[in-house]
């Protein structure tokens, strides 16, 4: 038994914003734009309504370049911002998620199984200004895990993409081909309990200076580290590494607290420590 954590949602890098974090402990999880129309999801910048607010995603940003990886930059504005769908991953109404990152995230991934534990991760930002955190925003129980590579079988990479037809990456799939034909996806269905935390986040980060460095940089606090016992990931959060947890998935739910009606408290990892959303 075991937990990955994956960092996931809107950042600087695809939508140019962090979603919020509100003064009563709500957030908002906004995902990434897709980085091409041709998907299956219904899902937009537009349609997406925060819930704590009176706007939509669109409303958080003026323009994005959601293609990087094709070599070139498209740019995206005005009334087509509205329009240009989200890669919805992880979904937290279906409990599915999909990863190609490298840098240990296929092989931590791939190798959980049923009844491990996926926890995500993003940046969130206070409306104030205050300085943006990493916050742990929720989990799901592992269900089932496929992999596919650029060597599966033609039918077999069929039967998995109608397995997790929910998933972003079955969405954008065209013809039984995935979008990027040359990596490797693995796909993870989850079951309850699982889902987004209603409110309470849990700060994972600390922004501070090392020895040896010139400059702050984002950092794994070593109250969480110690407690959800991370064995593998590093400590630099600057680009949302992927961490093992040794602990079991009854433990870290243990750790973490209700997913609803959650309080103050429920922000804390080492309740002894104050580890909050409030410091």
């Amino acid at each position: 038994m075991t937990v990955v954590l994956a960092g996931v949602g809107a950042d600087s890098t695809n939508l140019g914003r962090l979603a919020p974090l509100y003064d009563d402990g709500h957030f908002e999880y906004v995902p990434i734009p897709e980085k091409t129309r041709e998907t299956t999801e219904a899902e937009t910048l537009g349609s997406w309504t925060l819930q704590h607010d009176d706007r939509t995603a669109a409303d958080l940003t003026s323009r994005i370049e959601p293609q990087p990886v094709r070599g070139g930059v498209e740019t995206v504005s005005g009334d087509a911002l509205e329009n240009w769908p989200f890669h919805h991953d992880p979904n937290f109404e279906a409990l599915t998620y999909g990863e190609h990152r490298t840098s240990g995230y296929l092989s931590r991934l791939s190798a959980l199984e049923s009844g491990d534990v996926v926890g995500f991760y993003a940046g969130l930002r206070r409306p104030d200004g205050d300085r943006a955190h990493r916050y742990l925003l929720g989990y799901f129980t592992v269900d089932r895990v496929d992999v596919v590579t650029p060597d599966t079988p033609a039918t077999e990479r069929a039967e998995i993409l109608a397995a997790h037809s929910e998933n972003a990456h079955a969405k954008r799939a065209r013809d039984d081909g995935l979008y990027l034909s040359e990596k490797s996806v693995v796909f993870l269905d989850g079951r309850e309990p699982g889902g987004l935390f209603d409110r309470h986040p849990i700060r994972l980060s600390e922004y501070v200076v090392k020895p040896g460095n010139e400059r702050a940089q984002y950092y794994l606090r070593e109250e969480v580290a110690d407690e959800l016992a991370v064995v593998e990931g590093g400590t630099n959060m600057m680009y949302k590494p992927a961490y093992r947890c040794a602990c079991s998935g009854e433990e870290f739910r243990q750790l973490v607290g209700p997913l609803s009606e959650r309080t103050a408290e429920d922000g804390m990892v080492d309740r002894s420590q104050t580890l909050s959303t409030d410091t």
